[in-house]
């Protein structure tokens, strides 16, 4: 069944985006569907997917990979609508995101932070000089995913292995990205540099992924990582990184989006 037409996984995935206050336009929507229809029925490349994730493709990895967007977006709310403690200082070191079994309701659960998520509104910043480049993108998320939703910021999806280039570059023509870009080497062979925006999902460890995107990021800049959140708890005291703690719909683990500024 195509995604366009599974209410399901559509359900899920936009009461996600909700509890975090993101609404995306139908259009938006449409090409996040046909992202998935790609990766899931596209043969000629290989099996990009498990069977078992195909099913579970949009509440499994779009919502995940759409979890840099929503941070961005909380990032760039005016300074009035961030969320702060009961001293009034601005809570950035651990936030968890949580969906209720079932409800999937979001909540908040930072010590001293009553307001939700949810509350927060989502302001829709200038971000069209910006730059982002994607380690390891092998089937393209979170970077499809993101090139979809951020239009405005030009995306480089840098993967080495040829199938996997091969397929991106197919899905960038079937849906018409303008603002991406496939790159067929490592990430320390690409030339990419200066970039304000550095991401990977389930790579290496983030020690090792840092050490490895530090180098193409200008300063003030940013690295993102997703991971299983108990891949990272280590991390917790690091006094350099930001953990975000969140579930995904229908899944019984953690997983946490890791963020560190090259100051």
């Amino acid at each position: 069944m195509s995604y366009r037409e599974n209410n399901n996984q559509q359900n899920l995935l936009n009461q996600f985006l909700q509890e975090h206050g993101v609404k995306l336009s139908e259009e938006t929507l449409g090409k996040l569907y046909d992202y998935a229809d790609l990766v899931v029925e596209t043969k000629q490349f290989g099996n990009l997917i498990s069977a078992k994730d195909s099913e579970k493709f949009l509440s499994r990895h779009i919502a995940d990979s759409l979890v840099p967007y929503i941070y961005i977006r909380r990032k760039n709310a005016p300074a009035g609508l961030q969320t702060k403690d009961e001293r009034g200082e601005c809570n950035e070191t651990v936030h968890e995101f949580i969906a209720e079994p079932n409800s999937l309701g979001a909540r908040r659960k930072d010590e001293g932070t009553k307001e939700s998520l949810s509350s927060i509104v989502y302001q829709r910043s200038d971000l069209s000089s910006k730059t982002w480049a994607d380690m390891g993108a092998g089937a393209g998320c979170p970077v499809f995913p993101l090139a979809i939703v951020m239009p405005e910021v030009e995306f480089f999806a840098v993967e080495p292995r040829n199938m996997r280039v091969q397929f991106m570059n197919f899905v960038k023509e079937k849906l018409q990205l303008s603002n991406m870009t496939v790159v067929g080497k490592r990430f320390e062979t690409s030339g990419l540099s200066n970039l304000d925006f550095i991401s990977c999902r389930a790579l290496s460890t983030f020690e090792n992924d840092w050490e490895r995107a530090m180098p193409g990021l200008k300063k003030g800049g940013m690295f993102l990582t997703l991971k299983s959140f108990n891949n990272i708890v280590h991390l917790e005291n690091d006094p350099a990184v930001h953990i975000y703690k969140y579930a995904l719909p229908q899944e019984e683990q953690s997983y946490a989006l890791v963020t560190r500024g090259n100051e």
